[in-house]
């Protein structure tokens, strides 16, 4: 039997005793994410009918051996499975155990704006040692999750699964399943991360380009990495917080306590697949195993088979796979930016392990990721592949770049012309503006242009059935994603959401075409409480309909919203020291008036 390969250079396999400790330590955890579980039974879920309680409270977590500080609810991190029904009422007694404001906010779920659990925005927030009675009816079905929107909680453990079964028989024929959570901690405090990144945003990126990586050939040569220094930008910054302080755990497991899921050899298994990190994309793939994706965001899709699939914090993805052979799968949830992964495994028999994939080349962000998709050296681009669009400057000079792209300030050779975004307020908060950004939907995410196998874009998802609102959109709105991250500050349209009082208004019923506009070099997965929206991805009707849509660097996406949920709503960015360093605004859906 293969050993595991290490998982990063900070773990150090500890052998039997670690393994003997992590079982020890499964009562910490709920039924469903047991280190070796037969899957979720319809018949034995871990909380479910109509009238269910929950307390939030701190308890000790242990990843790989290691104990530290969390908050979880019922005594478990992370937070117990709800299993709902569509079609029925449900009550949710949440007790607050802390000695702080908490609240719980049902990802995804279509509920009355006062129980979308939204400090400040929906309701008032759950008072320590008191009790707030959730209660609304299940209108939808499949993959979901929950988690605190109070402070930092959620980075804490303050998160768990959701599944709703439908009301008539699944379209989705699976011969067993399982719950795959996706997650980041660290022992560091949230709180300590986020006064980290604000002194110094790339604290945490041990991964920067070095004189020993120039000196050997490797990464960008001399003339490109002057080029991006002189616009104060750092191709290797791909995430905020990295594997230099997080563990990456699948259902509260970390890579070395490798949670595993039981298989029959020729059995359909389902995987609901749930992205409930703070701050890490992850990318997912099984070694040997064709992933088909029937479900994203807990909406029903027309089979797309893959190999793998990037999700964005906040996604759920639910996929199909079929082991035939009688042999354990390595269940690799690889961080966007390799500094790490999360790792479990696919077995027919207890005690099974598969070899784990070493780590891949860390990606470096491009001229696309810029905003400069469509050009590069005053040349058009728009109709190259993403491979080919400009991914070595090394012959490009910075006199011609600025001759050509009057966008950009010479003195400071950053990218910051207002005129491209006259909406856009440009104070200290805004540190650029993409000067020609590129709707990059059918593009796979960062670093996996070039990984020689099928890799899920958005716009391979066409939805099941065709969308219940198909009218044209009655007005446009483009919104821009906006930041200095140098100083770790966080907008939309250059707006904190500390600056404005202001809500975005909706009319009801109204169809409007949002257009996500990013400006920075990080990506955003943006999540609108309340509603679904449609990809505009060339689907027509049967456009997908999510609620969390990841925008790349220097890209745009476009959607379709009815604003059918009257109240206000939170639209946010779910990396949660961007969404808690000011990229958050409400939405108000107010009643239409009356005809004259």
């Amino acid at each position: 039997m293969n050993k595991p390969t290490r998982i990063n250079r900070r773990t150090v396999l500890r052998g039997a005793a670690l393994a003997g400790g992590g079982l020890s330590l499964a009562n910490m955890f709920p039924a469903w994410a047991q280190p070796v579980s037969a899957g979720i039974v319809r018949a034995l879920p871990t909380l479910s009918g109509t009238d269910i309680a929950l307390k939030i409270g701190h308890r000790m977590m242990t990843v790989d051996g290691r104990p530290s500080h969390a908050i979880g609810i019922n005594g478990t991190v992370p937070a117990p499975l709800i299993r709902l029904k569509e079609g029925t009422t449900v009550r949710l007694s949440v007790t607050n155990d802390l000695n702080e404001d908490s609240s719980l906010h049902w990802h995804g779920l279509l509920v009355p704006f006062q129980y979308d659990g939204v400090p400040g925005v929906s309701f008032p927030g759950i008072k320590p040692k008191s009790t707030f009675v959730y209660e609304f009816p299940i209108v939808q079905a499949g993959t979901y999750w929950y988690h605190s929107h109070s402070g930092l909680q959620e980075q804490m453990g303050l998160y768990g699964p959701i599944v709703i079964d439908p009301l008539e028989t699944d379209p989705v024929q699976s011969d067993r399943e399982h719950v795959i959570l996706l997650s980041d901690h660290s022992p560091l405090h949230p709180h300590a991360i986020f006064k980290k990144l604000k002194q110094q945003p790339g604290y945490f990126n041990y991964q920067r380009q070095t004189l020993g990586g120039l000196l050997s050939g490797n990464d960008q040569p001399l003339k490109e990495r002057m080029a991006w220094g002189g616009m104060r930008m750092d191709p290797a910054d791909i995430s905020d917080v990295t594997g230099s302080t997080y563990s990456y755990l699948v259902n509260g497991y970390g890579p070395q306590d490798n949670w595993t899921a039981l298989f029959k050899p020729g059995e359909r298994v389902r995987l609901r697949v749930i992205n409930a990190s703070a701050m890490t994309i992850f990318n997912v793939r099984i070694p040997g195993l064709t992933l088909t994706i029937v479900q994203a965001d807990g909406l029903n899709v027309r089979p797309v088979e893959v190999d793998e699939l990037q999700i964005a914090v906040a996604e759920t993805y639910d996929v199909i796979v079929t082991p035939t052979e009688d042999r354990a799968y390595t269940l690799v949830g690889e961080a966007v930016d390799r500094s790490g992964m999360a790792r479990a495994t696919l077995a027919p028999r207890e005690g099974m392990i598969a070899p784990v994939p070493p780590l891949r080349k860390r990606p470096l962000a491009t001229m696309t990721d810029m905003g400069m998709g469509s050009m590069v050296g005053g040349h058009d681009m728009s109709g190259m592949d993403h491979a080919a669009m400009g991914h070595d400057m090394a012959g490009m000079d910075m006199a011609d770049m600025n001759k050509s792209t009057p966008e950009m300030d010479h003195g400071s050779m950053t990218m910051r012309d207002g005129s491209n975004a006259p909406q856009v307020r440009m104070g200290p908060g805004v540190q650029t503006i993409s000067p020609m950004p590129t709707d990059r939907t059918g593009e796979p995410g960062q670093g996996l242009d070039n990984v020689g196998h099928r890799v899920l874009v958005y716009r391979d998802l066409m939805a099941l059935e065709r969308n219940p609102d198909v009218r044209a959109p009655d007005r446009a709105m483009d919104i821009h994603l906006t930041a200095n991250m140098e100083r770790y500050m966080w907008s939309f349209d250059g707006v904190k959401m500390s600056d404005t009082r202001e809500p975005i208004p909706f009319i009801e019923n109204e169809r409007v075409r949002v257009t996500l506009i990013n400006d920075t070099m990080m990506s955003h997965p943006i999540h609108l409480h309340g509603h679904f929206f449609e990809l505009v991805t060339g689907h027509g009707d049967y456009a997908p309909r999510k609620h969390t849509v990841n925008v790349a660097p220097g890209g745009k996406v476009s959607f379709d919203l009815t604003a059918d949920a009257l109240g206000d709503w939170a639209f946010h960015c779910h990396m949660l020291y961007h969404m808690h360093g000011g990229m958050m605004r409400v939405v108000s859906v107010r009643p239409r008036k009356a005809d004259a």
